[in-house]
């Protein structure tokens, strides 16, 4: 029997940082670092770099709704990052850092503007919410030395200060959610 996986598309800073958030949770199949939202036919990460793409770093969840829902990848997304910078995640600042979440379908869009009108009610953050709520839109993969990045560079400077905190953060908070 074939499962059913559903898709989300999320961006919040660099991919590097969000791939392995997402990878370690139990009913994630697969996690796809890649650009989306922009107007450029297949960008390359030099030119989503440089800002002019419009484009944002994502990744591509693939999970299994039985397993782990949409709303729960939500509320890993919004711990994982600040959801209350514009086009910035710490010093990686452009709009290709920017908070946004692609919706996949009606269910997808209804959740993720009720969650942040949630979170905003209940000051959660310091700051207002500025994730953008977007339809889905074309994603192109990065490079393949872009994919499973952390898990072949935990060494790497970037990666144990910026990455590996918020990989910390979600398996301390979640424990019940990573994968055995």
């Amino acid at each position: 029997m074939v499962k059913e996986l559903d898709v989300a598309i999320l961006a919040g800073g660099c991919f590097w940082c969000l791939e392995p958030v997402f990878s370690q949770l139990d009913g994630v199949e697969k996690v796809v670092s890649g650009y989306t939202g922009g107007h450029t036919s297949q960008p390359d990460y030099k030119q989503v770099c440089r800002g002019d793409t419009g484009h944002a770093e994502a990744i591509r969840i693939s999970f299994d709704p039985a397993r782990i829902s949409f709303y729960e990848l939500l509320e890993i997304f919004f711990l994982s990052h600040d959801p209350t910078t514009p086009n910035r995640q710490g010093n990686d600042i452009g709009t290709q850092y920017r908070s946004a979440i692609f919706c996949q379908n009606p269910m997808q869009r209804s959740t993720a503007e009720q969650m942040i009108a949630e979170l905003n009610q209940l000051h959660v953050f310091a700051s207002t919410i500025v994730t953008e709520v977007n339809d889905a839109a074309v994603f192109y993969a990065a490079e393949d030395y872009h994919q499973q990045y952390y898990e072949q560079h935990q060494d790497q400077p970037y990666c144990m200060l910026v990455a590996a905190p918020k990989v910390s953060k979600i398996r301390a908070k979640f424990p019940e959610k990573i994968r055995n």
